[in-house]
């Protein structure tokens, strides 16, 4: 079955347990523009950012967060300046653990 995901989605249909987070982070396309987004949620599998800058689903980007290599991911869905991404790999329970500690500070 394909992996799909809706900006709609219920909490019943996520793959993974999402946490609500603030933090600022870099998303780069495959050229090289590099800008801000503000995170807004995380799981293991994805997360929700929101940014000014257009991205198109289907896009292959990578996430940069503090003191970690970036992070591969797709755009699964765009509504207006809210998207969701999915990773290409999902994140190690412990990455995603530090993740969240990352933001709550």
């Amino acid at each position: 079955m394909p992996f799909a995901f809706d900006s709609d989605e219920t909490d019943e249909n996520r793959r993974a347990l999402r946490k609500a987070v603030k933090m600022r982070a870099h998303l780069r396309d495959r050229g090289t523009t590099r800008f801000e987004i503000d995170i807004v949620d995380l799981s293991t599998t994805g997360f929700r950012a929101e940014t000014s800058f257009t991205l198109w689903p289907g896009t292959s980007v990578w996430l940069t967060l503090p003191g970690l290599a970036g992070l591969e991911a797709v755009v699964a869905w765009r509504d207006k300046y809210r998207y969701g991404c999915a990773f290409t790999k999902p994140l190690h329970p412990a990455v995603f653990d530090h993740i969240v500690a990352l933001s709550n500070r």
